[in-house]
């Protein structure tokens, strides 16, 4: 390992978080943390790493973004024929992961995956912009393409037949959903020594919160 790599590093010591300062509910301990990150400005807050596997459980991983959250779950948009639509139709189960490293923290979720309502899927695909819309009738996304002019040229013809019509969802593109089953916080501490609070959903409904060692 080159030594200019394995010297990277930095001493977390920014916050604390103690059992005593978390809500009983994993999702409104969430909030508070959605809230403070929002305060702090961060950009592109809602960046998530979103990570499948296959029926076989081969892994996969990429970025998302977050678009909505509630006790039901997180949601986020995406062609359902992509390589990660494939997965989860084999394998509906996801974890995310959120890096805020002005906050120095983290928050992994690890859940069930199920599609949105078609019309959760049109309130959204209808609020995006025009050249967005487009874009996801235009992109046969995570299929081989013979070249960037292909997809521009495609991108192209289908704006001309849009142009003054209405331009609904396409039916291979929508919403999914992660239902959590546990919800990890991660604080950076001093010495790697980090505060790790976890949630496990129970039966009744209410989360088992417990320390994980760093």
């Amino acid at each position: 390992m080159p030594s200019t790599i394995a010297a990277i590093r930095k001493d977390y010591m920014l916050r604390s978080l103690l059992e005593k300062d978390v809500d009983a509910n994993a999702i409104r301990q969430f909030d508070k943390w959605w809230q403070e990150a929002i305060h702090s400005e961060i950009d592109e807050v809602n960046a998530m790493t979103l990570a499948t596997a296959s029926a076989d459980g081969v892994p996969a991983a990429r970025i998302v973004l977050l678009k909505g959250y509630d006790e039901h779950g997180f949601v986020f948009f995406t062609n359902y024929d992509s390589f990660k639509g494939l997965q989860m139709a084999e394998n509906p189960r996801a974890c995310l992961v959120f890096f805020w490293k002005e906050l120095e923290r983290q928050v992994r979720i690890t859940g069930l995956v199920e599609k949105v309502s078609a019309e959760e899927s049109d309130i959204y695909f209808n609020s995006r912009p025009e050249g967005s819309r487009i874009g996801a009738w235009a992109s046969p996304q995570s299929q081989v393409i013979e070249s960037r002019e292909w997809l521009e040229e495609r991108e192209k013809t289908l704006a001309k037949d849009f142009a003054g019509k209405p331009l609904k969802r396409p039916g291979h593109w929508g919403g999914y959903r992660v239902k959590p089953i546990s919800i990890e916080f991660w604080q950076g501490r001093p010495s790697r020594l980090h505060d790790r609070i976890q949630y496990t959903l129970q039966s009744d409904n209410t989360w088992l919160i417990e320390r994980l060692a760093p």
